[in-house]
């Protein structure tokens, strides 16, 4: 389909003049001021606005969600991206196309024609391109005009015969001979299709099969002349049968000649004894390859080539056609040939051979010498150059519907595009810009900061600095459909749950539900909050690994010694010895007293080691919550202090950059944004709970424990002896354990 570029330079131009006085309007979001594009005015001075506060400068042809054939258009220079300029000149077109530009902010898939700009010159071609469609629809009298009447050209042109892109189909040849012409052009040379994607021919084409014709009628008429036709209409049998044993006569009369030449060669010229027993076993037929290799015929010195008994039987059929359509037209019938005949017969057809020989090398052979023939005087090739003309000839009006399809998508989905491309208002506005393929569901939330992927290893480079939470997933509809790849920004709630292999399902924006299958994770903190509690899950996590090796290292030494105590039972095998190993087995086994002695060190180790933290925190006294508060700070402090550098960088920017974008701003997502990004699982408004559950756990007996631990704290510190001043004498620690009085301090301390 022919393009109606709107290039760069297009751009530029349209930039030239434009004022810079225009008073601009930003909105605040994603951290930096973006413009606001809300009247006609705005599109008109956007040439004019510096390109520094666009929030892209380029993005992808493909992949988004928006219409692709509007994307298609804007990429003017078809190379798979759109930038500024292209933008810029399609802004300059509209505002030429149409009478008020601001109709393109009320997007719909019809347009009126009287809202088309009449008294400009692109108007004026698009109108009568407007009509042109109508017409040819049988809606001449239509006031407007919809995307759908214009948007497939094979609808438009299907019933139409010529529509302006220089290739005919048969159809549209108005006499049955050159329809039948066109139709052996498309035999011979192929196809091309044309707008209603009917199978037609170019002039190329034409030029190329006509020519053939040509070429291949004036051989034909070479062939017809008395020099080349010696024998009449039996000229051709003869040559036939002369050319099918050709090269097997000239050999038997060669081999004879060389019998007369030395007669000793005759036996090893004819058929061996050792080739006639190597023919015994095989099942012999006319077309038997071994037998065919043999000579013609017996070889002798003199000796002429019989022409009925005595051939070669693989020979016998074609040398019998040689002597009915080529030796009986010539000499007359005979039952044998000499070699001065076989001269004649050769010379006598040697002008029809030299003409075989010219036969040019042509695809329009298949048709026919008698098509060729006909085609050839005909005016067919000068009728079909003229349809192809009178088609070629409709070219603007093509390009005038071409126009008109391009006005309707421009004005629905110029605005969209800008709020995605000059700002990033619709995503920060009804988060559904045309970057997010769909939603994701997994872990009990649902992600909406979702685009496609191509290469997963190559996007998480440059997408990991974002600083976000990225989830990878394959994506499958049904086992016959493609898979698709996509990346989900999570930002909200805990990643316990989320790992590799987790499966949720993916919405995608046209409503249809996939398989999501999470294939590669790219870690980065969600929130503050999940910062605060990540030092201590890590810390139970890396108790539970200990435990599970330290169990797991007990477990195999326990089952290797009761392997080895089942190969020595086994190998034994004596009942007495049974009797002694379950005897031994039911003697209760001793304390070693030294392992007694290194778990009390172990117990009083640890036991020493609370009691000095906790004596130490008690003995901070008014300022034990300031205490309580630099433990929690020294545990939690630098991962939430790295959680809130990193959520103050997280931005989408390097995401859609990965994705083939420029993005030229720092388009943040920070906390509450994030949170409206990814929704939580809660009850819906309105919902009763019960909270009798039958299967929940048994309540912990806090209050018990909490008991139990002030006692051993107020037990900790007595044994300190910081209690005694607090504590009759009688039952202070010192007393109580016989401990000696303080050391009196020095004299010079006195």
């Amino acid at each position: 389909m022919a393009r109606d570029p709107l290039s760069a330079a297009d751009g530029l131009g349209y930039m030239v003049g434009m004022a810079s006085a225009h008073a601009w309007k930003f909105f605040r979001a994603g951290g930096v001021d973006q413009v606001v594009l809300a009247d006609a005015e705005d599109l008109r001075n956007l040439p004019s606005l510096d390109q520094k506060l666009w929030a892209a400068l380029a993005c992808p042809s493909k992949g988004l969600e928006i219409d692709e054939r509007t994307l298609a258009l804007l990429d003017s220079d078809a190379n798979g991206r759109i930038r500024p300029p292209e933008v810029l000149a399609a802004i300059g077109w509209l505002d030429g196309a149409l009478r008020d530009l601001g109709e393109v902010f009320k997007p719909s898939d019809e347009l009126p024609l009287d809202s088309i700009a009449k008294d400009k010159p692109a108007g004026k071609d698009i109108l009568a391109g407007a009509k042109l469609v109508l017409q040819s629809l049988g809606k001449g009298d239509a006031k407007t005009i919809s995307l759908a009447e214009v948007s497939s050209t094979e609808a438009i042109f299907v019933a139409t015969k010529l529509n302006g892109d220089g290739i005919v189909p048969a159809d549209s040849a108005d006499d049955e001979e050159t329809k039948k012409a066109i139709e052996d052009v498309i035999a011979v040379l192929g196809s091309v299709p044309d707008r209603s994607t009917k199978p037609g021919v170019d002039q190329p084409k034409v030029d190329t099969f006509f020519d053939q014709i040509k070429l291949h009628a004036d051989w034909l008429d070479a062939g017809r002349t008395a020099a080349s036709r010696v024998l009449g209409d039996g000229t051709a049998a003869a040559a036939e049968g002369l050319e099918a044993v050709r090269a097997k006569v000239d050999d038997y009369f060669a081999r004879c000649r060389l019998a007369a030449f030395d007669a000793r060669a005759a036996a090893a010229l004819n058929a061996t004894e050792v080739e006639l027993q190597a023919l015994g076993p095989l099942v012999l037929t006319a077309e038997t390859g071994d037998a065919a290799k043999l000579p013609l015929a017996r070889v002798e010195a003199g000796r002429p080539l019989p022409l009925e008994s005595g051939v070669n039987p693989a020979w016998a059929a074609r040398v019998a056609a040689l002597a009915r359509a080529t030796v009986a037209p010539v000499l007359g019938a005979k039952t044998s040939l000499n070699e001065a005949d076989w001269t004649t017969i050769k010379q006598r057809l040697a002008p029809y051979a030299d003409w075989m020989a010219a036969k040019p090398a042509t695809d329009v052979a298949k048709l026919g010498d008698e098509r060729v023939t006909a085609l050839a005087k005909s005016d067919a090739r000068a009728r079909i150059t003229e349809l192809v003309a009178k088609d070629a000839a409709l070219a603007t009006q093509a390009s005038q519907i071409e126009s008109i399809e391009k006005l309707i998508r421009f004005r629905r989905d110029i605005v969209r595009f800008l709020t995605n491309f000059v700002n990033f208002a619709e995503f920060y506005g009804k988060r559904t810009s045309i970057f997010q393929t769909g939603t994701l569901y997994v872990d009990a939330r649902s992600c909406t900061l979702c685009l496609a992927v191509e290469d997963v290893g190559r996007h998480a480079l440059l997408a990991g600095k974002s600083q976000a939470y990225l989830v990878y997933c394959d994506c499958v509809r049904r086992a016959d459909q493609a898979k698709r790849i996509i990346v989900a920004a999570v930002t909200g709630g805990d990643t316990d749950n989320l790992m590799v292999g987790r499966n949720g399902v993916l919405y995608d924006r046209a409503g249809s539900d996939w398989d999501a299958t999470i294939t590669k994770i790219v870690e980065n903190p969600i929130s503050v909050r999940q910062a605060f509690w990540l030092p201590y899950k890590r810390f139970v996590r890396l108790v539970e690994e200990q435990f599970a090796r330290r169990a797991k290292a007990a477990d195999d030494e326990s089952n290797k010694k009761l392997d080895m105590v089942a190969a020595e039972t086994a190998s034994v095998g004596a009942e007495e010895k049974a009797k002694e190993d379950a005897a031994a087995a039911a003697k209760p086994k001793g304390i070693d007293i030294g392992t007694v002695a290194a778990i009390g060190v172990a117990v009083g180790g640890i036991a020493t080691f609370f009691s000095s933290i906790l004596a130490t925190f008690l003995g901070l006294g008014m300022w034990m919550p300031a205490g309580l508060l630099a433990l929690i700070l020294a545990i939690s402090g630098p991962s939430m202090l790295l959680a809130w550098l990193k959520l103050r960088q997280r931005n989408i920017g390097p995401i859609l950059d990965a994705n083939g974008w420029a993005v030229n701003t720092m388009a943040r997502v920070n906390v509450p944004f994030g949170g409206a990004l990814t929704a939580l699982a809660a009850l819906p408004p309105g919902a009763s709970r019960s909270l009798q559950d039958p299967f929940a756990e048994r309540k912990t007996p806090w209050k018990t424990y909490l008991f139990l631990l002030v006692i051993l704290a107020l037990a900790a510190l007595w044994a300190l002896r910081r209690l005694d001043a607090y504590l009759p004498e009688k039952i202070g620690a010192r007393t109580v354990l016989h401990l000696p009085p303080p050391a009196a301090a020095p004299a010079s301390e006195k």
